[in-house]
């Protein structure tokens, strides 16, 4: 007859453990949390002034380049292979065209959809399902994409807003009829509806946020493939910012010349500072402590929750056309996307259990060699 210490010592030892990773969960929730803050203020200073995308973007990662570079030193320590020096390079072309697509996705489709369009790089667990999963998984995984597509319409049709919602409009109708009932005038609060409202989107706006949310996650699975060691994907992630700072430089150049009609300088003092600190060089180290001590990838379910949450609470700070229930529906709809198109096989996932998981991509990275 087993004895019972063994179990009970295991319940300690987990229990221990995540009392351990509390601190890091909180971190990672309130580092997400000033992340998307400064996602809703440089939407509100780009849609007021209709500044400069590029130039703005641009600018904000000149001074976390530099931040990255003294901080890192990169031409410090040991040197860096010419295999792991050019990937990072192209990176930064990758990570130079995703900052573009994602800002102007989020100047006009919004800050809900911008951020919630990030969560689509889990259609590249499709892809590795269709290449390397067995028959019954890929479906499993076509499954998730065919539910993230659906949310991402809802997206833009304007469900997670109050104005075109269709929860949000049975819930007027209810009111409506309560008010008739009870002989209300009903004027007051239609005017206030008005006055919030903001400009439905289509699929065709969508496609900025979806494909810069393919660069991201792309340019994530290189800096997985040739850094082994935290130290090393720090220095290399100095490499990929310096890299698309310098792609970034001539388009800057270009829409400040003849491209744009409206510049904008110098840039809001919040909106500038917070997109810096919050929105690029603070989010690299959560993000890193998220997966190397919390096993959280960017494109899972748990992220998402996170940030759904922290959207919910600056949509009503922000005051935005927001319907809570329509957002809802469509957050969970993009989640079981997520879950099913990252989902691995059961007998992989025992077999590497003690490694922590990449979410995107997993069982290429798993299962092949890393470049040396």
């Amino acid at each position: 007859m087993m004895s019972p210490k063994p179990l009970s010592e295991n319940r300690g030892s987990s229990h221990s453990a995540t009392m351990r990773q509390t601190p890091l969960q909180i971190i990672h929730v309130v580092g997400n949390f000033m992340r998307i803050w400064s996602v809703y203020s440089m939407y509100r200073y780009l849609s007021q002034t209709g500044a400069s995308v590029v130039l703005f973007m641009f600018c904000c990662l000149l001074p976390s380049c530099i931040w990255f570079l003294v901080a890192q030193k990169p031409w410090k320590g040991r040197a860096l292979a010419n295999t792991q020096v050019v990937p990072s390079v192209v990176n930064g072309g990758i990570t130079a065209l995703y900052f573009i697509l994602w800002g102007k996705g989020l100047k006009s489709c919004g800050p809900v959809r911008a951020i919630l369009g990030e969560y689509s790089g889990a259609v590249l667990g499709v892809l590795s399902g269709v290449l390397y999963g067995r028959g019954g998984h890929v479906w499993k995984k076509v499954g998730g994409l065919l539910a993230m597509l659906a949310s991402f319409y809802f997206l833009s049709q304007g469900w997670a807003m109050a104005t075109y919602s269709p929860f949000h409009i049975l819930s007027i109708l209810s009111s409506l009829l309560n008010q008739l009932n009870k002989q209300i005038p009903f004027s007051n609060a239609s005017s206030d509806d008005e006055a919030h409202t903001e400009q439905l989107v289509g699929m065709k706006e969508m496609l900025f946020p979806i494909l810069a949310g393919i660069l991201s996650a792309l340019r994530r699975v290189i800096a997985r493939r040739v850094s082994l060691k935290n130290q090393l994907k720090r220095r290399l992630h100095a490499i990929t910012l310096t890299s698309a700072t310098c792609f970034l430089f001539p388009v800057a150049m270009w829409d400040m010349i003849i491209g744009s009609n409206n510049v904008e300088l110098p840039f809001s003092a919040w909106a500038f500072s917070s997109t810096i600190l919050f929105g690029m060089i603070l989010i690299f180290y959560i993000d890193s402590i998220a997966e190397e001590r919390l096993h959280m990838v960017f494109s899972s379910p748990r992220h998402l929750l996170v940030a759904a949450g922290c959207i919910i609470i600056m949509e009503i700070v922000y005051k935005m056309d927001f319907s809570l229930l329509g957002f809802l529906v469509c957050a969970a709809i993009l989640g079981i996307g997520i879950y099913e198109a990252t989902s691995l096989d059961r007998s992989r996932r025992d077999s590497f259990q003690g490694s922590s998981s990449n979410g995107i991509l997993d069982d290429q990275v798993e299962m092949s060699p890393l470049p040396t």
